[in-house]
């Protein structure tokens, strides 16, 4: 390699690995609680930003180029960065209008997390302090109606909370997305983030919409055993709330991280030798919800691979019933982010990042196949004990399966509800915060089939974020992905759960970085196109096929040995609570987990 080719290289990768950095070390600061450092990230931000469109560093690609002689490995490396800043080309004049997006949104972030949550008790009138997670799980297990239509109430104002600053964003980002030639800012995330169309997308959710909303008459005529099932403070509550509970003991949140760290060691998956940090307990001022970033990028100098760090959370709310469950279902979800990351083999860096040229829904096929697995009943039997060793009963299971299967037809309505509504609002010629309320509604009747109107649509806390906004048509074809993926894997192998040959089909995809776009992963790990077919055999399964099916791979369980060595995930992890230290895993991770478990204990005294 010529040495001025080679100095280009080492100083692209470099400089964005520097930067991203930066960004990142202050977007987690920021996002745990500590909104001092808002100005700073906001700065660094917009400096990693401005070296992704710098058009000079284009120029400087291109150039290189055009040299003669050059090796097919340098050619395809300069391709790459070519791409890479063809793909954020954004014209100077658009700058200044970034920067009041960025500082609109750290508004609105900085509002969310410092504003009085809670509820109203509905016998003394006092306020019950709470955060939106503990409120919605309360929702979902309280057995008084009272409190859970109050838990509603609260839900519903906070959903109020940045309409004003939400009708700003979305009409910016359409001036920004309109600049650069798109139709709106939807349709430029969603082309540089996918590689797709409006039309592609929503052909395919619009089809499974039309073959699952059957579903909504079923549950009509389940409401007639069931009075009040359909008003939206009671539906979870009636149809799971019980189970919620009664699921509660298997899923000690004390247990989580050994059960984790035996699952990936089964699986044989590997970190690269990177850093670990999570924290995974509720506070005031702490994001509501989960993520994974990545502070330091896999990198590559002088030929020698330099391990990536990743940081993660979730919000326990430790010992409320349901919320060791969904929280480490949020674990396994944000810990496969990190495996994929983690795990790559690309030598630009432009490859190992959570940002275009990455595809969100390719990112999230591995975690909610993670998080999938993790509820899956395999898991269940194998790894969720209540405090005296007994293993998650597939009685319950069946009898859980008998009364909400009713629901799995409109698994992907939620998703198709945010992916409909952000779709409609970007494309809303006259947006004001009283069309985004009328929409948020029309939405959530058709999707959700409620008796009364909700606005949950805008407790999610992506649209008011650019990196998250116009993204959630990704969950949905992540779960098309990995239903498709899942089924593969069935028919190669007859399980998933620990099976180490599943974990190496994995990593091997996982070593490709961002070096293909979403379609042409599906086709590589499935060797079909993609399709919601898997989805929709899942989805519409009979129940009494669905019970058969599962008491199957249960028992194709008992001829796989479970893994009893020590966890090995090959990276150094800390666990903290914001800034405070709480364990690592420098003797071991069996020590770390006790470590934090105990730490846990002390946190419900």
């Amino acid at each position: 390699m010529s040495s001025k080719i080679q100095d280009l290289l080492q100083n692209l990768n470099s400089t964005y690995v520097n930067l991203h950095q930066k960004f990142e070390e202050l977007f987690w600061l920021f996002k745990m609680g500590d909104h001092s450092v808002e100005e700073a990230m906001n700065e660094a931000e917009k400096a990693r930003d401005l070296f992704r469109s710098d058009v000079e560093n284009l120029d400087h690609v291109r150039e290189a180029l055009t040299i003669s002689g050059l090796a097919d490995s340098e050619r395809e490396r300069l391709e790459i960065w070519k791409n890479f800043f063809q793909l954020y080309q954004t014209p100077p004049e658009l700058t200044p209008l970034r920067d009041k997006i960025a500082a609109l949104e750290g508004e609105v972030a900085k509002k969310f997390a410092t504003r009085k949550e809670g509820y109203k008790d509905p016998k003394t009138g006092e306020f019950v302090p709470a955060s939106k997670g503990k409120i919605r799980m309360t929702m979902r297990t309280n057995p008084d109606e009272a409190v859970r239509k109050a838990c509603f109430d609260a839900l519903e104002e906070m959903c109020l909370d940045a309409v004003g600053e939400y009708v700003e964003l979305v009409a910016m980002r359409n001036q920004f997305a309109r600049a650069l030639n798109f139709e709106d800012f939807y349709a430029y995330r969603l082309r540089i983030s996918e590689g797709m169309t409006k039309n592609e997308v929503f052909d395919i959710f619009g089809a499974i919409y039309e073959r699952t909303k059957y579903a909504f008459a079923n549950i009509r005529e389940l409401e007639a055993t069931k009075p009040g099932l359909r008003k939206p403070w009671n539906f979870s509550y009636m149809m799971t709330g019980s189970f919620t509970l009664e699921e509660d003991p298997y899923f000690i949140f004390d247990e989580a991280l050994i059960r984790w760290g035996r699952s990936f060691s089964a699986l044989g998956f590997d970190y690269g030798g990177g850093k670990l940090q999570l924290d995974l307990l509720d506070r005031q001022g702490k994001y509501n919800n989960g993520f994974c970033h990545y502070p330091t990028i896999v990198n590559f100098k002088d030929g020698k691979r330099n391990p990536g760090e990743a940081n993660f959370t979730c919000n326990a709310v430790y010992g409320q019933p349901g919320s060791g469950s969904l929280a480490t279902e949020t674990l396994f979800h944000e810990a496969g982010h990190a495996a994929d990351r983690l795990a790559s083999e690309q030598t630009e860096v432009c490859l190992n990042t959570e940002w275009p040229p990455a595809s969100i829904a390719w990112a999230e096929t591995h975690s909610q196949f993670l998080d999938t697995m993790f509820s899956s009943i395999e898991w269940r039997t194998r790894y969720a004990k209540d405090s005296n060793g007994t293993s998650y009963p597939f009685e319950l299971f069946e009898r859980k399966a008998r009364q909400v299967r009713i629901l799995s037809p409109l698994a992907l309505d939620s998703i198709m509800a945010m992916s409909e509504f952000e779709k409609m609002v970007y494309e809303e010629q006259n947006l004001t915060p009283e069309k985004v309320v009328e929409i948020a509604k029309e939405v959530s009747r058709k999707y959700m089939d409620y008796s009364e109107d909700s606005l949950w649509i805008l407790s999610v806390p992506h649209i008011y974020d650019w990196e998250s906004s116009a993204y959630y048509h990704s969950y949905g074809l992540a779960i098309l992905a990995l239903d498709q993926w899942r089924k593969y894997f069935y028919d190669k192998y007859g399980y998933i759960v620990d099976n180490s040959d599943v974990g190496k089909e994995m990593i091997e995809v996982w070593k490709l970085g961002s070096a293909k776009m979403f379609p042409e992963f599906v086709r590589i790990i499935t060797g079909r196109e993609l399709s919601p077919e898997a989805f929709l055999e899942n989805a519409t399964m009979d129940v009494e096929k669905y019970i058969v099916r599962a008491r199957q791979r249960v028992e194709r369980m008992k001829s796989v040995p479970e893994w009893t060595g020590l966890v090995e995930l090959n990276a150094e992890i800390r666990m903290v609570h914001g800034k405070e230290l709480i364990a690592d895993n420098s003797v071991s991770f069996e020590n770390m987990a006790r470590r934090y478990g105990e730490w846990l204990r002390k946190q419900a005294k």
